[in-house]
Parts: structure tokens; sequence; C-alpha cells
């Protein structure tokens, strides 16, 4: 494998030298001067005729809130608020604020399984309650049309972002179940030096998570903080000890997705070369896949402004994994990949089903997940209880890996979505979808598509 041309070590001294151009980096969407090659997947042997998984994690939305109305799923078209039915409002492009969806905010929305605590916030009692139909975002649901949509997905922890990214590359959080917590001293650590915040090994001193005490409850109150810098095993190590390579596609150290970047918490990956080696700019994966330069195994984290994380737009971010999906869809990889697009948490959105108790972390809140692939079945609604970890259950059984924890070794692997006894089928690349609103890398004060008191639209319910 030739040597990456700029070094994460170089990219860092770079960009604390010159904080001005790198943020002007981050909004000119990043640079392609990063090269590698892949190891070809084709010869490895496997259990299936999936060659490549991407596995693709955007942010922050439940299944009702993306697909409450669609045709045959398990979906509720209205919402409960302290016991009462409230209808459920038409979801705008872009939102005028974040909505809460910690650890804590995970209690109250599930609220003992009455699942009526969403509206806790003057934005999230609002939005909190709201939905996009069809028409809002088609590629998703031409998607989940098309191939494969589960409704009985949950994330695999509570709280947000941070466990369920761990779980997706290790079928663990290392007893996490919330972000590190950083006081603005700490953070102004690293944005006088340019870069952006971060939940992994390179945070300032004084960063800690909170770590759930020997299986039991997580305890806020009282439960250890530590530094968010792990050492578990994790399936990206799996590969690498059986010659399988892989891949994380995630934002640079100086843009605001970083937090994403999931390899930065585990201390054996980042701390040696495996960092350089395995983890790539997000802004160089379309290049990549129309290049045929993705390894086995990829996971992918979004920029943040195209991440469907609240507020940024959601017509922008879908049509960023159109670019994706349609990138794979032209090119050679389509005949034998798996992409698997999920949301990594709730995002604080309604939802009506109440999460599986499974151990002392989880279920968190439902999420959607797609599975689209040439082999997959059309237009198959799945009922099949999964969570973060059936992926790696997936990836684990089809390259011969061991099922790296319980929660790996119990899930699903979803190779019953798969039908492999019949002929490919052909792509289905789609148009990006017109009419996003202001532009993708700016926040908009979308005032005339927000219902009072935020805006002038009509909270008009969905259905």
């Amino acid at each position: 494998m030739p040597p990456v041309e700029i070094s994460r070590r170089e990219f860092l001294h770079a960009s604390m030298a010159a904080a001005a151009a790198a943020a002007l980096a981050a909004c000119t969407n990043g640079t392609n001067t990063t090269t590698y090659r892949s190891q070809d997947p084709l010869g490895l042997d496997t259990a299936w005729p999936i060659k490549r998984v991407i596995y693709l994690m955007m942010e922050n939305r439940s299944f009702d809130h993306f697909f409450g109305t669609f045709p045959g799923a398990n979906g509720a078209t209205s919402g409960v608020s302290d016991g009462k039915e409230v209808p459920l409002i038409p979801a705008p492009q872009w939102l005028p604020g974040d909505l809460p969806h910690d650890y804590p905010a995970t209690i109250r929305h599930i609220n003992g399984g009455r699942m009526d605590g969403f509206g806790d916030t003057d934005v999230s009692r609002v939005f909190a309650y709201s939905q996009y139909v069809e028409e809002d975002i088609p590629n998703y649901w031409a998607w989940a049309r098309d191939f494969v949509l589960c409704d009985n997905f949950f994330a695999s922890s509570y709280g947000d972002s941070f466990p369920q990214h761990l779980y997706a590359i290790a079928g663990q959080s290392g007893g996490t179940y919330d972000a590190p917590v950083q006081s603005p001293d700490v953070l102004k650590v690293r944005t006088d030096q340019g870069l952006a915040k971060t939940w992994g090994c390179d945070a300032p001193h004084g960063a800690y998570v909170l770590v759930a005490n020997d299986g039991a409850p997580p305890n806020p109150e009282f439960d250890e903080g530590v530094r968010p810098c792990f050492d578990f095993t994790t399936q990206g190590d799996q590969l690498t000890a059986k010659d399988v390579d892989w891949a994380f596609y995630a934002c640079r150290d100086f843009q605001i997705g970083y937090i994403w970047n999931t390899y930065t918490a585990i201390r054996h990956v980042f701390h040696t070369d495996q960092f350089d080696r395995h983890v790539r700019p997000v802004d160089n994966l379309v290049r990549d896949i129309q290049q045929d330069n993705l390894p086995a195994v990829t996971w992918v984290t979004p920029r943040f402004e195209l991440s469907d994380h609240p507020p940024w737009s959601t017509c922008y971010a879908q049509n960023w994994v159109t670019e994706v999906v349609n990138a794979v869809m032209r090119g050679p990889m389509w005949r034998h990949t798996a992409i698997f697009l999920t949301w990594d948490e709730w995002g604080g959105f309604y939802d009506h089903v109440v999460p599986p108790k499974v151990d002392n972390l989880g279920f968190g809140i439902r999420v959607p997940l797609i599975v689209i692939s040439a082999f997959a079945a059309r237009g198959l609604i799945d009922h099949t209880e999964g969570e973060f970890s059936s992926v790696n259950r997936f990836i684990a059984d089809n390259w011969g890996l061991s099922h790296l924890t319980d929660r790996v070794k119990k899930t699903t692997n979803y190779r019953h979505v798969f039908e492999f006894d019949k002929p490919r089928r052909d792509p289905l690349p789609l148009s990006e979808v017109p009419g996003c609103r202001g532009l993708p890398f700016h926040a908009l004060n979308d005032r005339s598509a927000w219902p009072p008191p935020f805006g002038t639209a009509s909270p008009e319910p969905t259905v």
C-alpha cells in the first residue's frame, strides 16, 4: 500500500500553525490530496457473495420521524405528549435548534415505557412531534421501497452519539452511555489551535466520559468519569488480524463532525500507524468509490453539515447520501456490495415503540435501517429485532470472524433480507432532490418554514 501523502500528525501540526486556513478548508469541503490503495476484496473468501460492506451512519432521526407514514411499516401518524395524543406536524428541512438527545433525555422521553416525554424544551415541544412524508425525503423512501426497510431496529445504547458509534465498530461502548464531558475551558484548548471538538484520545486534559459500574444501570451522579480513550478490541482489529482490509471515513480534525471519528477513542489505533492506515477523509469517499478504491469493510460518518443532525438540512444530507449510493450503483462494486444505511440515535424526535431492555445500557430509541444491495429483497419491510451490532454480526459471519461481544453473538445478522439464490438486481441510481433551501454549509434561519413561535408556517398535521 503506498504511503499516505499527508499523515494525521503532519496535518495536525499544519492546522495548529494556520487556524484561519483550517477554517477556510472546513468551508470549502476539504481537499482530495490524500492517497492510498485498498486491498482488492474480490479474492477474499466470504460466506456469501458480498465482497464489500459499507456501513453508513447518519445522525439523529427516529423511525416515526422519517418513516411513520410508510405503507406497511410499524409507524405512527400521531404522537403522545404527557399522556395526551398530539398531531405530528410537517417537519421542515432546517430546524431552529437542536433537540435534547443525551442519556437523561432518553429516560425522560421513554418515561417508563409511556413514550410521551419528548416535549421537554421550547424547540422539542414543537419539533419533536414532527414528521416527514415521502415528498420531503423521496430518495430515502425510494430506497426503502425498492430494497429493505427495517422497522424494528434500535440504537444500541441509551444516550447520544458517542456510545452508538462505539457499538458500530466494536459491539460495545466500554460501558459509556453519553458523550464525553468537556468544560468551556477544555474546549477552548482545541479551538485556540484551529481544531474541532473531539471525543477521543486527543481530547484535552480535563475531558471525561461516564462509565456505568459493572453492569449496573447508568447513574450519572455516581458513575466514574474516565478519559475517552479505550483499548477494547474492535472489528477493525479482527479484520486486520485476518488480513482483510478496512477503512473508516470521517471528518478531519478541523471539521466539526470530527467527534464521530470513532477510532480517535481507540488508543491502540489512534496512537499507532493503524490510524493513518485505515482512517480516511470523508470528503474523499465518493472519489474513492468511483475509483473502485474501497476495502472489504468501510465505516462512514458524514460531514456534520450533511449528516441529518439538527438544525442542518435534511435535504442536503439526503443528496449527499444519494451521491454516495449512486457512485456505488454506477460502478463495478454494485455487483457485490451491501450498504447498511442507518441513523445513530433518535435525536429527540418522537417514536411510539418502547425499546426492548436487553441489558443495563440498552436498547435506545428506535431508528431506521435501510439495506441496499444487488442481492437485497425488493420492497421488504423487515420486522426482525436488530441494533447497530447486527451489522457487526453480518460482517463477522461473512468474513469468518468471531463474535466480539454477547451483543454481537445474540443479534440477527440480517442474512435473511438478502436473496442470494436470485439474479443480481440492476442498479437504480436516483436524481438529487430538488428544492433544497439555503446553502449546504451555511445555517439557515428559515422562519417561513417554521410554525409559531419560531416562524410563520401553518402547523398542519402531516396526515
